[in-house]
């Protein structure tokens, strides 16, 4: 069972740990930049595309478990259905995106309240990078249907070989062609496009012949969407909820300054980092807890659950030690700003404590998506997102900054306390 657990995590790991590098190079490269100004820009602009992109998180999450259970009932036919009406939502939603920009830009820094030399520099990666949101949102759809029909090394061979070129980019951008921030969009934008035509290369060499059943009645099938955005519907709710805690912490942040938002948006990326880990074995979990529930083999369902969770604790202690021993030399290579550096190593102890605040919800997250058990996934979200909202509210006064960590590390906590006791009920129906 560890052996087919690993086939599916480490994959997915692999693959995951590019995404937090990519983000580290990119604050990186801000933070060695003229001014710190370009580290806090870097992250308003991250949190408006994680505000649109991780909306739009159902269609990897859905398409991953319709596929696993669709795969489980050997319906082929349906798993080139699940991927068609997912690109289909995902270019259109991204098409969406590019033409309401200037709105989406204007209304986002309405909340974040940054300051204006902050915006001016978002402004510039924001305009770049907006015009990845087709390729993007396709990348959710191609990368939840490869890890439901089982298969976790294409995800991993699109994300390094994109986000190396991402990298590779980014550095000649900004540091030959001297472009600053557009050139860190630039790169994100380049990475994105090649990974969406990998991902296409990779669907016809491996699975040309499900051509077969590619058909647009799929696409005219109300049944057929109905039950693709039942679900998804609760997942977008979801991510809504997750998206929203994320963007009031960054908004809370640079409120408190640029100084604030710049050394909590470095300690975030310890967060990110470890998040990314994780979701190799949530990954793991869609896939294995789709297949088992849709070929109703509970009883496997069950023991891949605890065995999944088991890895997630053990590794949440190495990172906690991890993080306890190594923040400063992770923060030293972030950025060479002492005020910046000097900031975060004041609340470097609540970085310490996200792996074993955060790993359950990551992990139950997998399990729910895979078993499609998103209203549940909705429910547990947004309780510990009211919990997150209260407990900064109730503390801030006394606590100042670390009140909002606190209050961070509890909705984590939420969240997988919630889900554990939904995940009781819902053993019930097992038969």
């Amino acid at each position: 069972m560890n052996r087919e657990i690993l086939r599916l995590a480490l994959p997915n790991i692999i693959a995951n740990i590019t995404v937090p590098i990519l983000g580290m190079t990119d604050t990186a490269i801000s933070g060695h930049l003229s001014s710190s100004l370009y580290i806090g820009a870097i992250a308003a602009a991250a949190v408006i595309f994680n505000f649109l992109y991780w909306n739009f998180s159902f269609l990897r999450m859905g398409t991953s478990g319709f596929t696993a259970q669709a795969l489980g009932a050997r319906d082929l036919r349906e798993t080139t259905a699940v991927l068609c009406r997912s690109l289909f939502t995902a270019v259109s939603a991204g098409a969406v995106l590019i033409i309401l920009q200037s709105l989406i830009f204007e209304v986002a820094f309405f909340f974040l309240k940054a300051s204006a030399e902050v915006k001016e520099l978002a402004a510039q990666y924001f305009y770049v990078y907006i015009w990845s949101a087709p390729f993007a949102l396709a990348m959710f759809a191609f990368s939840g249907w490869f890890i439901g029909m089982q298969n976790a090394k294409a995800p991993m061979a699109i994300a390094i070989s994109a986000n190396l070129a991402n990298i590779a980019a980014s550095l000649i951008f900004v540091f030959v062609f001297d472009m600053e921030i557009k050139g860190i969009a630039l790169g994100s934008l380049v990475a994105q496009i090649l990974s969406c035509a990998l991902a296409a290369l990779i669907w016809l060499k491996y699975y040309g012949k499900l051509r077969r059943y590619i058909s647009l009645g799929c696409l005219k099938s109300a049944q057929g969407f109905k039950a693709f955005f039942k679900v998804n519907r609760d997942i977008f709710i979801r991510s809504f909820g997750l998206i929203m805690a994320t963007v009031f912490f960054t908004g809370i942040s640079a409120r408190r300054g640029d100084i604030f938002l710049a050394a909590n948006s470095l300690l975030m990326q310890l967060f990110l980092l470890f998040s990314y880990i994780m979701d190799g074995f949530a990954f793991a979990a869609e896939a294995l807890s789709g297949k088992y529930y849709g070929a109703k083999n509970y009883l496997k369902l069950i023991k891949i659950v605890k065995r999944i969770f088991l890895w997630g604790f053990c590794l949440s202690g190495v990172f906690a030690l991890l993080y306890l021993g190594f923040t400063d030399l992770i923060l030293n290579i972030l950025t060479d700003k002492t005020e910046v550096i000097a900031m975060a190593m004041n609340y470097k102890y609540w970085a310490v404590l996200i792996p074993f605040a955060g790993f359950a919800a990551f992990l139950w997250d997998g399990v729910f998506v895979g078993i499609t058990a998103a209203r549940q996934m909705r429910n547990s979200m947004l309780f510990a997102v009211g919990v997150f909202f209260a407990l900064y509210w109730l503390l801030s006064p006394a606590l100042d900054n670390n009140a909002l960590w606190l209050a961070f590390l509890g909705y984590l906590s939420i969240r997988g306390l919630a889900q554990f006791l939904y995940f009781g009920k819902i053993k019930k129906r097992f038969k």
